[in-house]
């Protein structure tokens, strides 16, 4: 068994993860932190293998460097934050990903093939009012996977927050003559459990800490 604690409990994500992991016959659901729920990380991580973090961008490193110097693999949900300087922290390992839905990844992958031969883009990326940080991790992390495979990402990235929306995003390319548009739609959380307990799985058998993105996990 696999034990597990949750960071941000009792916000939405971390609500459906506290769920998908009491699922999860192979995973124990053994913390909720939350500042809702007047726990901290700290009074939870003692009795984890993995914590699940879908907190805030303002707390998220301070979380993974606990976790790590604990010893405790991390799977990081909380976009927003920059977790480089843990590369060489602890002995445990730091999985981030942007987004854990498969079909999130499968469009950013769709979107490298597509860059080489239509290199002009834009992003267009839409959540939740109570969403932080923008653009979001995923738009972002688009960016990065498209100008590495030699595609244009037109700035600004276009972020739209709305109640009513989860999480959805759109790569429209532009060619002689010819648009190609690749767009994913959450419409629900539980479209992110999957790759979430995937992580909780593989996290610790990760060559590489911190690894970002659940491609890593998939391919």
């Amino acid at each position: 068994m696999i034990n597990v604690a949750v960071s941000g409990a009792a916000g939405r994500m971390g609500e459906a993860v506290c769920l998908a992991v009491e699922g999860a016959e192979d995973m124990a659901l053994v913390g909720r932190a939350d500042p809702l729920l007047d726990t901290g990380l700290q009074e939870v991580i003692g009795d984890a293998d993995v914590v699940v973090d879908f907190s805030r961008p303002d707390t998220a490193l301070r979380n993974a460097r606990m976790c790590l110097e604990a010893g405790v693999h991390c799977v990081m949900g909380t976009t927003g934050a920059d977790f480089s300087e843990l590369e060489a922290v602890g002995d445990a390992n730091l999985f981030i990903a942007p987004n854990f839905a498969i079909g999130a990844v499968l469009m950013m992958e769709a979107a490298k093939l597509a860059a080489p031969h239509m290199p002009e883009c834009e992003i267009v990326e839409l959540h939740h009012d109570r969403k932080l940080d923008r653009p979001s991790g995923t738009a972002v992390r688009t960016a990065e996977l498209i100008a590495a495979a030699g595609g244009h990402v037109h700035e600004p990235i276009h972020s739209v927050r709305l109640p009513g929306l989860v999480a959805h995003q759109e790569v429209i390319f532009g060619g002689l003559g010819q648009t190609l548009a690749i767009r994913h739609d959450s419409i629900s959380r539980e479209s992110f459990m999957p790759g979430v307990l995937l992580a909780v799985r593989r996290v610790g058998t990760l060559e590489r800490s911190p690894t970002v993105g659940l491609e890593n996990l998939l391919f």
